[in-house]
């Protein structure tokens, strides 16, 4: 039974993939270890907060919108994160400013799960999933932490604005050299 589970699955992830390599085992792991982290994070909230969760506050949640932004680009695209990233991608040349573009590693190729990883790793949109649901699991779990936590990402996020809005306003001024 389990050889012809397998053998179905394959089918399954050759017809949807076609000519490109699709890593659709490594996608399920992650999506099942993602099923888990938030059965776990939605336990301990519901025990901490007893059988009615807490609310969590407007301005908390776009605290948190705003930290789930820059957390996951700071995982995902700073240049100062790369290690982290680096043994399952590649670099792949500079991207905005203080950013890199990485790119899932040759050596990972063929390896499903170590290759989902990696373009977890190198997506920002794909991270922030994660991101958020830490973060609002935290507002429950441990606020005090959270919220110092999002208020140190937010006011980063918003220095980011501002540094990009600098730089804007320089390249208008006649004259400016870069």
């Amino acid at each position: 039974m389990l050889t012809t589970l397998r053998a179905r699955a394959l089918d399954v992830a050759q017809r949807y993939s076609g000519t490109s390599d699709r890593p659709l085992p490594g996608y399920l792991v992650l999506t099942a270890g993602y099923t888990a982290m938030t059965g776990v994070l939605l336990t301990a909230a519901r025990r901490r907060a007893g059988a009615d969760v807490a609310r969590i506050e407007w301005g908390d949640l776009a605290l948190t919108a705003v930290s789930t932004y820059r957390l996951s680009r700071l995982l995902t695209k700073d240049a100062i994160s790369s290690p982290l990233r680096a043994p399952l991608t590649r670099f792949d040349g500079a991207g905005m400013p203080g950013e890199v573009n990485d790119q899932v590693a040759p050596h990972v190729e063929g390896r499903p799960v170590l290759h989902a990883v990696a373009e977890l790793a190198t997506c920002p949109f794909c991270t922030g999933q994660w991101v958020a649901t830490t973060l609002v699991a935290g507002h429950v779990l441990a606020p005090g932490v959270t919220r110092l936590v999002t208020g140190i990402l937010t006011a980063t996020a918003g220095a980011e604005v501002l540094h990009y809005g600098h730089a804007a306003l320089q390249r208008l001024e006649p004259g400016h050299d870069d």
